[in-house]
């Protein structure tokens, strides 16, 4: 049996490319299955150990000592006193074999012996790939296309490595035919024993920005750098580069002659128009190079709420600016990291002129201060009881006609307001708790949350139901802001339908 064990194990091993010690092993648990055939208990623990020189085996019935109430599997378990019937220094949790008679390798099931090689020679190779290509995570793969559906694209990249491009990372209309050659953005590896062993992307903007590195040299030369990127796969992208050489262009260079290298990033990914932005670490500058093509005529930041009001000419210009079905903004909002909100010019005139009346409404309300005194602190650039509250002294006394008595009075005035808002807030939470995930919207603070718990909303999908008109009269929220606020809730409605297609 020896030399037929070393043949097998000698053999399999060059055929399929994995170590002799995985052979053995298949081999081992194949004695090891069929011995345990010749045992009347289902629950018999067999060992077979093989000499990977001479070919040689042994075969051991394993046993393991436990404490007699956990007594419950008898073909593998002693108790100590059994134990001890066979070796007196064994305690327990020790674990005591027996030889047994081993079975003849030429007497085994050949098919239980066929299976566990095979599954173990699986098990080695699967275990190989991931291997290989666990430090490549993040590169991009090239692979022949194996097999193509509505749902999925599995590549072969050679040497048994397969990756699996799932739905949401295929590029949507893309036509893929199998044995097409395409290139892939590498997400992970499959610890699981089935499937492809990798999972990859082409619809994720991590391979646009692979893509120029290998199109742009200046980017793998570090003159160039990439700081972000948006994608709507295989429509429209927006990327963003600088350079620390004024020297450089870093927009043309990655344009390329006569548009050449952009077109070739384009071409790879089914014809993507692609938009490269100058960086820049002015926010508002950012998110006006991110708009283009349209041209902001004003723009105004809004820190807290991490947001822009971006405002254009006239009607046209905005729907340039908007994109088909919003992809300008939403793609100017991915790369910048900002919320953006676009509008004409005169409707950016009326929003002002509303937050305005609404900012003065509030001070005259809580500040108990005339229309006067209150315009005159719009005026300065105050909207909110927090600035007035907390702004260095020296600002308000800036203005014209504020002594440091009037400036100590409607500071403290600011701070008792905020001080009773939060307590009535704080009342209002104890009683209307709002859910977690109206809480975590984009958009939503605790104390408008607090509020809309307190008239029954608690959560996203209750704002969802809601109209506009039914939060209007609450402080603070304006018609577009309410709207904004709803569509928001309603974002997950369109996903689950979409998800159904």
């Amino acid at each position: 049996m020896n030399k037929e064990i070393l043949l097998v194990a000698e053999t399999v091993s060059n055929e399929k490319g994995v170590s002799r010690d995985v052979i053995f092993e298949a081999i081992e648990l194949a004695l090891a299955a069929a011995t345990k055939k010749r045992f009347k208990e289902e629950d018999v623990e067999i060992r077979v150990q093989i000499d990977r020189v001479t070919g040689d085996s042994r075969t051991f019935r394993v046993w393991h000592v436990v404490p007699d109430e956990d007594l419950y599997e008898f073909g593998r378990q002693l108790t100590l006193d059994e134990a001890h019937e066979h070796d007196e220094n064994l305690r327990i949790g020790d674990v005591y074999e027996e030889e047994v008679e081993s079975e003849a390798f030429g007497r085994i099931g050949a098919q239980t012996a066929k299976q566990v090689i095979v599954q173990k020679v699986r098990e080695a190779e699967r275990h190989q790939v991931i291997e290989e290509y666990r430090d490549r995570i993040g590169e991009l793969i090239s692979g022949t296309v194996k097999k193509a559906t509505r749902d999925a694209i599995i590549l072969d990249l050679g040497g048994n490595a397969e990756a699996l491009i799932t739905r949401e990372h295929m590029i949507s209309r893309e036509s893929v035919r199998q044995n097409d050659r395409v290139r892939a953005y590498l997400l992970g590896v499959n610890e699981e024993n089935r499937g492809p062993q990798l999972f990859a992307s082409r619809a994720c903007p991590e391979m646009l920005i692979e893509l120029f590195k290998i199109e742009v040299p200046e980017i793998g030369e570090e003159l160039i750098e990439i700081k972000g990127a948006a994608r709507d796969p295989g429509s429209r992208a927006k990327i963003a580069v600088k350079t620390n050489d004024q020297r450089i262009d870093p927009v043309g260079a990655c344009v390329g002659m006569r548009g050449a290298r952009v077109q070739a990033v384009s071409n790879e990914l089914a014809g993507e128009r692609i938009d490269i932005v100058l960086w820049d670490d002015n926010p508002a500058q950012l998110v006006i190079n991110a708009m283009q093509p349209a041209e902001v005529a004003s723009i105004v930041m809004d820190e807290e709420s991490h947001s822009m009001d971006i405002a254009v000419e006239d009607e046209s210009a905005l729907a340039q600016a908007i994109g088909r079905s919003g992809q300008n903004i939403r793609l100017a909002s991915e790369l910048t990291g900002w919320e953006l909100n676009v509008m004409t010019l005169d409707e950016a005139q009326n929003k002002q002129q509303e937050e305005a009346q609404m900012a003065m409404e509030t001070f005259m309300s809580l500040l108990d201060v005339d229309e006067d005194v209150a315009a005159i602190l719009v005026e300065e650039g105050f909207t909110s009881l927090e600035e007035v509250a907390y702004v260095p002294t020296e600002e308000m006394l800036a203005i014209e006609g504020f002594d440091e008595d009037v400036v100590e009075a409607l500071r403290q005035r600011a701070k008792d307001a905020l001080l009773t808002r939060a307590l009535v807030s704080e009342e209002k939470f104890e009683s209307a708790e709002p859910a977690d995930d109206l809480l975590g919207m984009d958009g939503m603070t605790r104390d408008l949350a607090v509020e809309l718990a307190s008239r029954g909303i608690v959560t996203m999908e209750d704002l969802a139901e809601q109209a506009v008109d039914d939060l209007l009269d609450i402080e603070g929220i304006n018609e577009e802001q309410a709207a904004q606020l709803i569509m928001t809730a309603r974002a997950p409605w369109f996903e689950d339908e979409n998800a159904g297609e």
